[in-house]
């Protein structure tokens, strides 16, 4: 014996259009009162019942000179189709409350030292991100620039903040901040104490001086490349470390630095001259899976110009 086809294997729009329509004619009690709710005319709702009827091959029903009355089948498919609207609107709500109350994790990984920038978009960002989700966790790992890229890369962090050098494939850069890098010596070191005329750049270049040993465009590599470079650092914080002794010079954000400088602990170098301008970029691995969050954070980052 062969078995029936479902005639709604498949449940598309125009189905759930029907069932809407067979709604209101049910419940304004025939074609006729349902016009006026509907906003089409009696012979249109007549086809729509026809079509409904031989989409699930059954009689809905009777509609005459002795009016409108439900057949059996007809009073069931109006229970189902109360339940499946229902929860197609449970499912709308739902999905909609996601959006107002998000749920999951953020992974962030951020070059070191920019929670001294002023600008503080990232910041903002995230207490934005905690306001519409106070459910979401976010977790933040400072580590090298390198470092960041081969997590969002790998999945390991949804987004990262990096220096923008050479783009690596398969990650996404965006411009986010700029900084202003300028060349430093501190207390205790020779040229703290020497008046600007005292310094040319010989005297500059034959400093002790630290060079990064993190990833940074060619242009700005050549401000290391005229120093006499002693030592290294794998981020700004072991730059400023060594500044700090008074017995090397080296470049550092000026956001950064500034809290010295005020204190009377650092000094810029030539600054009119020793400088030089960096990009920093958030990167996201391209063709990566939606996530809420994630672009939550990432919408409320871009707002944060």
């Amino acid at each position: 014996m062969s078995r029936r086809p479902d005639p709604l294997a498949q449940v598309s729009d125009f189905d759930i259009r029907l069932l809407k329509i067979y709604r209101s004619v049910v419940e304004c009690g025939g074609f006729s009162a349902a016009e006026n709710v509907l906003g089409i005319g009696r012979s249109a709702i007549s086809q729509q019942m026809n079509d409904l009827e031989q989409r699930l091959g059954l009689r809905l029903c009777q509609r005459g000179r002795a009016g409108f009355s439900l057949t059996e089948e007809g009073r069931e498919v109006y229970h189902s189709a109360l339940q499946l609207l229902s929860a197609l609107e449970t499912f709308r709500t739902e999905v909609n409350g996601l959006h107002q109350h998000l749920r999951g994790e953020l992974n962030i990984g951020l070059t070191d030292n920019l929670v001294t920038l002023p600008h503080m978009r990232i910041t903002h960002a995230l207490a934005e991100l905690k306001d519409r989700g106070p459910d979401v966790r976010i977790q933040i790992r400072m580590i090298a620039p390198s470092q960041v890229e081969q997590g969002v890369l790998d999945g390991s962090l949804h987004v990262g903040v990096v220096p923008q050098t050479s783009p690596l494939s398969g990650l996404e850069y965006q411009p986010l901040y700029s900084e202003r890098s300028l060349l430093y010596c501190a207390v205790g070191h020779p040229l703290f104490y020497a008046d600007d005329q005292q310094i040319d750049d010989e005297r500059l270049n034959g400093q002790d001086a630290i060079a990064p040993t993190f990833r940074l465009p060619a242009d700005i590599q050549a401000h290391y490349q005229a120093l006499h470079c002693t030592a290294s650092a794998s981020d700004r914080e072991g730059m400023a470390f060594l500044i700090l002794t008074g017995r090397y010079i080296g470049y550092l954000p000026d956001h950064y630095a500034s809290f010295w400088v005020q204190q009377g602990r650092l000094r810029a170098l030539k600054p009119a001259q020793r400088f030089y301008d960096l990009s920093l970029s958030w990167v996201t691995r391209k063709g990566r899976r939606p996530n809420l969050v994630l672009e939550s954070f990432l919408e409320s980052l871009a707002a944060t110009r």
